[in-house]
């Protein structure tokens, strides 16, 4: 069996730059509430699981990940998604790569009129499907968020540091 050659630095670049495209645009598509643009981002069967510091939740695919998100935003009448870091490896096979997104939500509650923050760190896979990038794995943990009280934050380890 032939070793394949590791892909180029140009190829390379072309695909972190096409891998924190999507990252962007899953940040935008969240901040705008735009759920149907969430199954191209999307592997079909694409599993997410969220370590929320107490509760552990699984959701697969575009359609139930957009539908769980909408759900959990929805008291807020401002919500912003913001990359705070984001790391990206690509394999040397060129087709799938793995990263880390740190992030922060900043929200403005409906009815408590009160804004709050959480922050949390993504650790995804990807796979070049049809010459285009989707997540294929996504494992999250928070790792602060504002007290429901309102005295201060609560700050949780990065797993795995």
């Amino acid at each position: 069996m032939a070793e394949r050659t590791p892909i180029s630095e140009m190829d390379e670049t072309i695909a972190y730059v096409a891998i924190t495209r999507l990252q962007g645009e899953y940040g935008d598509a969240v901040s705008r509430r735009a759920w149907d643009e969430f199954p191209a981002m999307f592997a079909f069967d694409c599993p997410l699981r969220l370590d929320l510091r107490g509760t552990v939740l699984e959701h697969v695919g575009g359609d139930d990940i957009a539908r769980f998100i909408a759900g959990s935003i929805e008291r807020f009448e401002f919500f912003a998604f913001t990359i705070v870091n984001t790391v990206v490896k690509i394999a040397p096979d060129g087709l799938t790569a793995t990263g880390r997104l740190y992030m922060r939500e900043l929200r403005f509650g409906r009815d408590d009129r009160r804004w709050t923050s959480a922050y949390g760190l993504y650790r995804d896979q990807y796979v070049r499907v049809d010459g285009r990038w989707r997540f294929a794995a996504r494992d999250y943990a928070s790792l602060a968020r504002d007290r429901v009280d309102g005295e201060g934050m609560e700050v949780f380890p990065i797993p795995g540091a």
